[in-house]
């Protein structure tokens, strides 16, 4: 679905990204390979004195090379080749022109010296959107011709075809009708000449095609790849999005795409291609670098940044992370100048030149024809002279926007090369023009078709030969010429006042479903890891491994969603139905393997009943794929229990205020040794304001889990000297005469026109009259308004993409709503169903505080918003929640990045509202000049501003009747019943030296542990059946860590990452791998969240005595997507070290690293 400028509203705009990831190594700690890899080749001259020097003195400089070379070689041999079933070029090492290192005992991070960040450009561009002529968005480019005299230009052209896995139809839908067709034009193309080049991206649609493909077929394919006709660039399950995808399920999804190129074809790709997701973020470089990926490339970026950078030549630059001070996470982009990454806008500044050698667009093939009226034709000897020098000149052109000779040319589209005529039109046209640019040398430029490692090397080379770089430039100490970037590229605009904010939001049910399956899929493979680790023979292996199928598909199909049409819900309606279809699936699947899993790991169930059904059921279920999880009620009749198996998937003990649903109000609770636990009980409530109450009941009360471990609890009714769940007590304000109180509550009515509710750390006060939170008060006086308002966008012009309001959000909340308050000494609740213009609300919510003692629950206010925008009355029509607060941000706030860090936000007056909204994953917060910070955790991405002081502004839900443009071809009324769940955080700053000058801020350590509880939930599970509660079972918990993990140490999966071959491997292979990542924060902010905390990463953790009764043995440094063993290409401060011989691993703050490990009883 081509691009034709603004004349056809076709398909939406397109970005790729170039990320190099260039490895830096440590003087200090480099290895005898890298040693003699780095003697090997001496630094890049970076001044022209050096250039004169080594001109004038080669003869010296050579002979003082070569001695080095072989003293090296003579003292420490030669260095053992990357294994690979395949060979490939040498990956460059550069030598840091500085010594990087970072003692990662110290818990602080610097700010990054750069040569651009994308808020300075932010700040200095008008955004006026002049129009530049046959470049819109640009200016008429030109050049004098004597550029390419001392150096020719190199051009690469290299063909692609964009296969989406689902957007206007299924994956599976895609593949049959295109992409099957495509991999086999491919192949039988390719074998036709070895001068055709061509890339593939996503793998989702290779191993599809694969399972089908005969074995000669097969044969073909890794043939070209391995002859390099054929490269896999970025080689994911999918291409990702990069605003709402949480940084767990792009590291799964790229090392799931990364793990079966290699286990299939024994390639491991080092170049990433991201067309088309919708903006970038700075994560995504940080993770493809420590993947060893080498360079990246990028389009879909604001058009006024691009001008910008292409104005002063620098659309190619090394992208570093904010915090680093030490240039360690450098990664090399190319960024695509032009509007779309079609061959109308990939040629050149001229589209209606370019569409002209899209030999697809010719008479007889499917493709519309070209909107400015000049189509391309056949090329032949009569007129190639004609046809080339056209498109030499658009080249050239482009090549005058970059710094090298060394130019890139895409060509490619949509679903394109569908067909062989199709493809040898493409490449039988351009192979004519190749050779007649070839021939004659005063053109001063050789063309070929090439892959993106092709162009990457050969740019290197010649910036190794010629200094590009500016002057004062700070550049890279690993590839020089080229400038240095920090930042993010969001929002996106492709033209005009089009930003796409909308997408933050689209398809807010399905954005939360990921990430239940995100962790549901989180907390599977820690299970298996332990039930694999802790298996003493090969029986018992036979349950984990006989799930590795469903595992698998479980990996994939939360992979899958990451599609930049999935997650961010810019697909059309039965798409949508397919994804969450196969979620839904998986989710089952998990769920109920993890029930008969915990019996393994209580020592209920033994390996020769693995075919029997569980006798534990998820306290959560979804009868259907688009509908909410219910509650299963637990039903204790009298002189009976029932047990409830909670699983805490994180790496600290866990302390907190837990609930479940009961039929009967008259139990008890009590843990696994039969104590009594003192505990709650209130109503359920449900959004129907003509019956608010089920008639079922909560019970709260306080649990404690160990770290990655199990606790049992029991539910009883009727138990002997066990005090009753003590009733909440209830207050109510209702315009109807036909509020009941329901038993065994005592009701009264509300008095006054405020409310409050509070916990041993917070008053929290609320309008009583609009149900709306106020205040919050502190325990040591100090007050914070909070101002909470629901509101409401008119939107006639938004769509699936595209944000763009008719005016302001208007309050939609008026007097007189119904409101019940609940009061515990477990939970207390302000529950609100409020009045509006409509006589069903579209929402309503409540506000919920805890106590208990340890808890991260204590410091938290909870705000559950229940959002229903169904129906023609909320047609074009965008529901927002705002926190109006007294904090003197200056409009200035924090979002996060794909749950990895935070980005420093600004709010413009010269974009419009739409370009100040931000993605927000899981957290945004602001903070003033006195300290006060506050935080809106979030269990689902959605999106974000601040759009006035102190106003932090949360878009819940959308729906739209319009198609905004970009090729959908719809709107969004699919809409479901969900629910937002918020926590906020109200802290303090408490120390006189703040990180409020670093940039970005980072969380507090309670915000990140609050967090970590709300993406990373107890999972919970209840029997299926009642016992007598004269039979008491023995104490059933399970306890695998030695100790909790220090507070800043996070385990970001431990897995077995071939579990369907793990009984085939020898140990010796390291079957097992593990995720950690330090968690930096900021320590000017009251460490409450140490309450629980037994240390912070300041020491090593010795993986040695991580685990209770499991011995480690066979540890490995390994890359993140779990395949490079040679970590000096992965570009961390400091080596790995010998993990294998000494156990002790430490983190820098902000860094995640991985290890293969195995595990064996002892």
């Amino acid at each position: 679905m081509p691009f034709s400028s603004y004349i056809t509203n076709t398909r939406r705009g397109t970005t790729s990204w170039a990320h190099s990831l260039l490895p830096s190594t440590s003087p200090a700690t480099t290895t005898p390979t890298s040693k003699s890899k780095l003697s090997a080749r001496k630094s890049r001259k970076r001044t022209l004195l050096i250039n004169f020097l080594f001109t004038n003195f080669f003869t010296i400089a050579l002979s003082v090379s070569i001695f080095f070379f072989l003293f090296t070689l003579l003292f420490l041999g030669i260095p053992k080749p990357i294994s690979s079933r395949f060979k490939s070029k040498p990956t460059r090492l550069y030598k840091p022109r500085k010594p990087l290192y970072r003692n990662p005992e110290n818990a602080t991070v610097s700010e990054a010296r750069v040569d651009i960040t994308t808020k300075a450009l932010y700040d200095n561009i008008e955004f006026l959107d002049v129009d530049g002529g046959p470049w819109k968005q640009g200016w008429r480019v030109n050049y004098k011709g004597d550029e390419w005299d001392n150096e020719k230009l190199k051009i690469f052209v290299v063909p692609h075809s964009h296969n989406d896995p689902g957007w206007k139809l299924t994956v599976e839908e895609y593949y049959d009708r295109q992409s099957r067709h495509i991999l086999d034009t491919i192949v039988d193309t390719l074998s036709k000449d070895a001068r055709r080049k061509f890339i593939w991206e996503e793998m989702s649609y290779l191993e599809r095609w694969w399972r089908d493909a005969s074995v000669s077929k097969r044969e073909s394919f890794t043939n070209l790849v391995k002859n390099g006709q054929l490269e896999i660039v970025g080689g994911g399950w999918v291409m990702n999005d990069e605003a709402n995808s949480h940084y767990f399920a792009i590291i799964e999804q790229i090392a799931e795409g990364n793990m079966w190129l290699n286990d299939t074809i024994g390639v491991i790709p080092k170049n990433s291609w991201a067309i088309d997701p919708f903006g970038y973020s700075a994560t995504m470089a940080y993770l493809l670098r420590r993947m060893g990926f080498e360079n990246m490339l990028i389009q879909r970026t604001h058009y006024e940044l691009k001008k910008e950078l292409a104005l002063h030549k620098n659309l190619e630059y090394v992208w570093r992370q904010s915090w680093d001070a030490e240039e360690t996470t450098d990664i090399f982009v190319h960024m695509m100048p032009f509007y779309s990454y079609d061959i109308p806008h990939t040629c050149g500044p001229e589209p209606a030149v370019c569409c002209q050698f899209d030999f697809a667009r010719m008479s007889g093939f499917s493709y519309e024809l070209c909107p400015w009226g000049q189509h391309p034709v056949e090329t032949n000897l009569e007129n190639v002279q004609e046809r080339a020098l056209k498109l030499l000149d658009q080249y050239k052109k482009k090549s005058t926007l970059y710094r090298t000779s060394t130019l890139l040319i895409p060509l490619g589209d949509d679903f394109r090369y569908i067909s062989i005529d199709e493809a040898e039109a493409q490449f039988r046209n351009y192979q004519l023009i190749f050779d007649y640019i070839n021939s004659n040398p005063s053109l001063n430029a050789e063309a070929k078709f090439g892959t993106l490692d092709d162009y990457f090397q050969t740019l290197r080379d010649e910036a190794d030969r010629i200094n590009y770089s500016h002057p004062d430039e700070i550049g890279s100490g690993q590839i020089g010429g080229f400038p240095s970037l920090s930042g993010d590229f969001f929002t996106y605009a492709d033209r005009q006042q089009d930003y796409w904010s909308g997408y933050y939001v689209s398809r807010p049910f399905f954005k939360a479903v990921d990430r239940v399956l995100e962790q549901t899929l989180r907390a599977t493979e820690i299970m298996i890891a332990l039930l694999l680790g802790y298996c003493q023979r090969t029986q018992c292996e036979k349950f984990p491994t006989g799930f590795a199928y469903k595992l698998t598909a479980a990996r994939r199909n939360l992979a899958l969603f990451q599609h930049h049409d999935g997650v961010t819900g810019t697909a059309k309606d039965h798409v949508v139905q397919d994804y969450g279809t196969r979620m839904h699936t998986s989710l089952q699947d998990l769920q109920i393997f993890m029930s008969k899993a915990i019996e393994v790991l209580l020592g209920i169930r033994h390996e020769k009943y693995d075919q029997n059904p569980s006798q534990f059921e998820p306290l959560q279920v979804r009868s259907k794929y688009d509908v909410q999880p219910v509650y299963n009620p637990i039903s204790a009749h009298k002189g009976t229990s029932q047990s409830v198996v909670l699983f805490n998937p994180l790496e600290q003990i866990r302390e907190e205020v837990v609930m479940v649903i009961v039929n009967r109000p008259d139990v008890s609770v009590l843990d696994s040794n039969w104590t009594c636990v003192q505990s709650q009980i209130s109503p359920e409530l449900q959004h129907d304001k003509s019956k608010i109450f089920t008639g079922r009941h909560r019970v709260h009360w306080k649990a404690s889990i160990p770290a990655m471990g199990l606790q049992t609890y029991y539910i009883a009714n009727g138990f002997v000297g066990c005090e009753k769940a003590k009733p909440a007590k209830l207050k109510y304000l209702s315009n109807s005469n036909s509020f009941s109180c329901p038993t065994p509550y005592t009701c009264s009515k509300v008095e006054g026109d405020v409310a409050e509710i509070r916990n041993q750390h917070q008053t929290l006060t609320f309008d009583v009259r609009h149900g709306l939170l106020q205040k919050i008060s502190r325990i040591n006086g100090s007050q914070d308004v909070v101002g909470e308002e629901i509101g409401i966008y008119s939107s006639s012009g938004s769509g699936a993409y595209l944000f763009k309001p008719n005016g302001d959000a208007q309050p939609i909340i008026r007097s007189s709503g119904m409101i019940l308050i609940s009061e515990g000494p477990f939970m207390q609740e302000v529950y609100s169903y409020p009045s509006t213009a409509w006589e069903a609300s579209p929402i309503s919510h409540s506000t919920r505080i805890y106590n208990g003692d340890n808890t991260i629950q204590e410091f938290v206010i909870e705000k559950e918003y229940h959002v229903e925008l169904l129906g023609r009355d909320f047609d074009d029509k965008e529901l927002v929640v705002r926190y109006k607060t007294d904090i003197d941000n200056k409009r200035i706030f924090y979002s996060d990045l794909n749950g990895f860090q935070m980005s420093r936000r600004e709010t413009y007056d010269k974009i419009p509202l739409q370009g100040n909204y931000y993605p927000m994953p899981s957290l945004a917060f602001m903070q003033g000049s006195n300290g006060h910070r506050f935080s809106v955790h979030s269990r689902q991405s959605l999106g974000v501003a601040s759009l006035k002081n102190g106003w932090l502004e949360i878009m819940l839900d959308r729906r739209l009747v319009q198609d905004d443009g970009r090729g959908l071809g719809q709107g969004v009324t699919d809409n479901r019943a969900m629910n937002v769940v918020f926590h906020i955080l109200v802290e303090s700053n408490i120390s006189s030296i703040s990180n409020s000058v670093s940039n970005p801020l980072s969380p507090s350590l309670l915000s990140h542990l609050v967090g970590s509880h709300l993406n990373y939930p107890l999972h919970a599970f209840i029997a299926k059946k009642t016992q007598e509660v004269s039979v008491q079972p023995p104490p059933r918990s399970f306890a695998p860590l030695a100790a909790s993990l220090p507070c800043d140490l996070h385990i970001v999966n431990f897995k077995v990452p071939r579990p369907s071959k793990y009984s085939q491997q020898p140990p010796e292979s390291s079957r097992f791998g593990l995720i950690l990542q330090r968690r930096h924060w900021d320590s000017s902010y009251c460490p409450k969240g140490r309450s629980q905390c037994v240390s912070v990463a300041d020491e090593p953790v010795n993986l040695f005595s991580m685990f209770k009764g499991l011995a480690v043995l066979h540890v490995k440094a390994t890359s993140l997507n779990l395949l490079h063993e040679d970590t000096s290409a992965l570009g961390y401060p400091e080596q790995l070290g010998d993990v294998a011989q000494e156990g002790h691993i430490i983190l820098s703050p902000m860094e995640i690293q991985a290890y293969k490990l195995e595990l064996r009883p002892n």
